[in-house]
């Protein structure tokens, strides 16, 4: 193993990432300007066809562009569009059999010559299976077997060798995003959707609904228009979300007392007051589909604890406090 003591020091390796950097931006514009031209053409054909099957998209591609494709079929199906990745070599030693009729195959190889690919594309040339070559090897074996061709411009990889898998691969994966965004797109999918396939970690808890959070039934502290404060004080002590919703004659929210409100009003003996006269009319709701993003940004915004969740006709059903919304990770 050929192994070399770094002879960096600190501004050499900050300049040769800049260098890095530029290369990647050239490579962009450079893609930016085919889009524009007769790579869009192209890139709208791969679009419809796989917008039209009823199978998979297949994503193939070995090394540098093998490690590009594994992302790019994760996104798709992140999104919305079923994907899988196939590793050339063992497709060859019988994984063709994950290949079915009414897949497509999205083939990734920078020149377009790999050798080991050349089994998934007779597969797919014998079975009438859509093949999209992503690659930058316009005379390529892979592009004249291809159906569409994703043809990339050819620039300079940042490897002063220009060797190295870089500008290259960072155009691959442009492509392979802006695909899997325009289908998402074209579908129409929603925030909804995306939460589907995406239920946990920090994106999850972001696209989490107030109704999945929100406490319900006996556990929201609730009291009626007219009664004495200390229903609500007893209320508010035994259910402990800093605040009490206030109901009027059909049940529907008109107020909320809070820890606040109690503190501003102990002028008054509260023992003979009623809860309509320390309540604070109009309070900030939310609905149950309302995202828990949002809720919290509600909550911030106004500097308070905890929201009453309404339905359309304005009753309670249910409470979310902001350590809810702490708990599954939404800040």
């Amino acid at each position: 193993m050929i192994k070399r003591a770094l002879q960096l020091v600190e501004h050499d390796v900050v300049d040769s990432a800049l260098r890095t950097i530029a290369f990647g931006k050239q490579g962009l514009n450079a893609l930016e300007i085919a889009l524009q031209n007769g790579l869009g053409e192209a890139f709208r054909n791969a679009a419809e066809i796989i917008g039209r099957i009823d199978g998979r998209v297949v994503v193939t591609g070995v090394g540098k562009s093998g490690h590009i494709g594994r992302k790019i079929a994760a996104s798709l199906a992140s999104t919305g569009t079923p994907a899988f990745f196939v590793h050339p070599v063992e497709a060859n030693h019988g994984d063709l059999g994950m290949i079915a009729s009414g897949d497509v195959v999205l083939a990734l190889s920078w020149g377009g010559e790999t050798a080991e690919l050349q089994g998934i594309l007779s597969f797919t040339r014998r079975f009438s299976i859509p093949l999209v070559a992503l690659t930058s090897g316009a005379a390529s074996t892979l592009a004249r077997s291809a159906d569409i061709v994703l043809l990339l411009p050819k620039e300079q990889e940042a490897c002063p060798h220009g060797l190295a898998p870089t500008t290259s691969t960072l155009m691959q994966l442009a492509v392979g995003d802006a695909l899997a965004v325009a289908l998402l797109e074209a579908r129409g999918f929603s925030a909804t959707d995306f939460r589907v396939y995406h239920p946990g970690g920090k994106l999850g808890a972001m696209l989490s609904h107030v109704s999945d959070l929100m406490h319900g039934g006996e556990r929201m502290p609730l009291v009626n228009k007219g009664a004495l404060m200390p229903d609500a004080i007893d209320e508010l002590s035994r259910k402990r979300f800093g605040c009490v919703g206030v109901l009027d004659d059909d049940g529907c929210l008109c107020g909320v007392i809070t820890d606040g409100d109690i503190s501003r009003h102990l002028d008054l003996d509260l023992r003979q007051t009623l809860v309509d006269d320390v309540m604070t009319r109009n309070p900030k709701t939310v609905g149950k589909d309302t995202l828990a993003t949002a809720a919290m940004a509600i909550l911030n915004k106004h500097s308070i604890a905890a929201l009453l969740v309404i339905d359309e006709t304005r009753r309670p059903v249910g409470i979310v406090h902001f350590h809810d919304l702490l708990r599954v990770g939404v800040a």
